[in-house]
């Protein structure tokens, strides 16, 4: 297969949120679901904004990686700030939402599997929903919150068909390659990485962690 005809190299370097929002649809379509507008955009925002590393991981107790669900959950709901337990609920949603779309094959080999990625995303963005309910920010973004929790599982669904079939095969391998990448800096890692869509970060270089959910 040459580099023209090859799919995962057109998602490398064509405009990735044109990419996200063609295959969003196609997928809406395909899968008879419907959603808002503005729903699909944050979609397509969500999807663009993880291929960073740096977007997608953070740094805990100096080690880079995801951090629990069930941490992000519990620190949202007792810290004091509501901007900041808001922006950890939506945060809590999205990588809940990311992963389970994206890496279900990955999650079923896994002590954790995809269910409870989906309970506590829906549960993040329902809560969330509920709590900007009459407040400026909620003015824009409480009912595409409100979709994204009553259809979670219908939007992980949606995220799960995006790729195309040759892509397929490495997107479930797309965590290990980033552990492995994180671990070694690894040059081949990162080259399968670059080809799934995905740019690794320059910023973070070669750091030791270990992926935990």
């Amino acid at each position: 297969m040459n580099a023209k005809s090859d799919p995962s190299r057109l998602i490398a370097s064509a405009d990735l949120r044109e990419y996200f929002h063609h295959s969003i649809g196609n997928a809406l379509d395909k899968q008879g679901i419907a959603a808002a507008v503005e729903t699909v955009s944050y979609l397509v925002n969500l999807l663009t904004a993880f291929q960073r590393a740096d977007r997608l991981y953070e740094y805990d107790n100096g080690r880079l990686g995801l951090r629990p669900l069930a941490t992000l959950y519990t620190d949202a709901l007792s810290d004091r700030s509501a901007g900041q337990r808001y922006r950890m609920l939506q945060r809590l949603g999205d990588v809940a939402l990311f992963i389970a779309g994206l890496f279900s094959e990955s999650l079923n080999r896994r002590l954790v599997d995809v269910d409870y990625y989906i309970a506590m995303g829906s549960s993040a963005y329902g809560y969330l929903s509920e709590s900007i309910r009459g407040t400026r920010r909620g003015e824009s973004f409480c009912d595409i919150f409100e979709e994204l929790s009553s259809k979670f599982p219908e939007f992980v669904d949606v995220l799960s068909g995006i790729n195309e079939p040759s892509v397929r095969e490495c997107r479930a391998d797309v965590l290990r390659l980033y552990e492995l990448w994180l671990r070694t800096g690894s040059h081949r890692a990162r080259d399968k990485l670059r080809a799934a869509g995905i740019e690794p970060s320059a910023g973070i270089g070669t750091v030791l962690t270990r992926i935990e959910h």
